[in-house]
């Protein structure tokens, strides 16, 4: 599974609710819908990516609004 992170304050780049992935030398942000707005990442991990984000939907969207608030949340586990 690759590593996901979700940025404080994070609304510069994509204003799109969404989680930073890593995988290997691959980046990419990643929408909490499941959209892949920028960076690449195997199809595979992709899929992985987007099948988490729809199991935990409720809790990253909790955790973005959170975030962009520069509030604390708790990690939400994989």
């Amino acid at each position: 599974m690759p590593e996901l992170y979700m940025l404080f304050n994070d609304t510069t780049q994509h204003n799109k609710p969404h989680i930073h992935v890593f995988y290997g030398e691959f980046k990419a942000s990643v929408a909490i819908d499941g959209t892949l707005l920028a960076g690449e990442i195997p199809a595979k991990q992709l899929k992985a990516v987007q099948n988490w984000l729809k199991k935990n939907e409720e809790k990253a969207y909790a955790a973005w609004n959170l975030a962009v608030q520069n509030k604390h949340f708790d990690k939400i586990d994989t």
